[in-house]
């Protein structure tokens, strides 16, 4: 049995349980994936948790807001996408050992390069720096970015972004909040990775009148689908990389690493998850 959860705080919602029983299903290996909430939002809340799951006989664990930057503490190996990130979304548990991933970065190129093909992102003004935000920084330059702008209410979280991806020999820039605007007219891509347009934090991080002149928009967020973030961007004819895609396509990554089975053949996986657990969207 591969054992599989996912830790995280508000993630009952999540469809992470239901896509890696069908891949287990299509690929006829025994799958089980359990919801795992810490006591808290703290590292020690997490460490508690995840030890509890290495006692249980756990595969591996996908890791969620807010505890992809505590989760490479306890990680004995990490892998380069996390080591350039700072944050990993995907443990492995093998020999006694905890193994650290990014499939955030993983799957946000596949998502990307699925939906606009070759199109270079180009300069982007992302909007959000946690976890994920920092995967999908340093995932831009490996399709095309040439500069990020980087915007946080957390200024500090921003800057250590910025520091990080012009460290590594890209380019970066911060953004104040009142420069947002003038930044949005400057990209080539806008990327939402914050939490606004979710269910339990509706709105939109950007404003309607921003949208305009760019060539594509990505919003980490896909509960709903169809956030107030991607009908603006929609709107404004720019092309949409969704929230589900990163979700399907860093699944189907973890679910690779946790069995060491290849997904061979996406397209019907994709379309029976649609499908079966009625993922509709007018946009994607």
């Amino acid at each position: 049995m591969y054992k599989l959860g996912l830790i995280g705080q508000n993630i009952s919602a999540s469809r992470a349980p239901a896509l890696h029983k069908m891949l287990g299903a299509l690929n006829h290996l025994p799958v089980s994936y359990e919801l795992q909430v810490p006591s808290d939002k703290s590292a020690e809340a997490f460490s508690e948790k995840l030890d509890e799951m290495r006692k249980e006989g756990f595969t591996g664990t996908n890791v969620t807001f807010p505890y992809k930057q505590i989760a490479i503490e306890r990680a004995d190996v990490v892998n380069e996408a996390v080591r350039k990130t700072g944050a990993s979304n995907t443990l492995c548990i093998k020999e006694g050992k905890i193994y650290a991933f990014n499939t955030d970065y993983t799957g946000f190129i596949r998502g990307y390069r699925g939906r606009v093909g070759d199109l270079p992102a180009g300069k982007v003004l992302l909007i959000g720096a946690g976890g994920v935000g920092r995967a999908i920084g340093f995932a831009l330059f490996e399709v095309g970015a040439t500069e990020l702008m980087v915007t946080d209410l957390n200024v500090a979280g921003a800057q250590s972004l910025v520091d990080a991806v012009n460290a590594a020999g890209y380019k970066a820039r911060y953004v104040p909040a009142e420069e947002v605007g003038e930044a949005s007219k400057q990209a080539d891509g806008l990327v939402n990775c914050t939490p606004v347009g979710h269910y339990s934090t509706p709105g939109i991080p950007l404003a309607v009148e921003h949208f305009a002149g760019q060539s594509w928009a990505f919003d980490a967020v896909y509960t709903p689908m169809d956030t107030e973030f991607l009908i603006a961007a929609n709107q404004a004819g720019l092309k949409i990389v969704s929230g589900f895609d990163l979700f399907f396509y860093q699944g189907i990554d973890a679910f690779e690493l946790f069995t060491g089975q290849p997904v061979q053949n996406i397209e019907p996986v994709w379309q029976q998850f649609r499908e079966q657990y009625d993922v509709v969207s007018d946009l994607i």
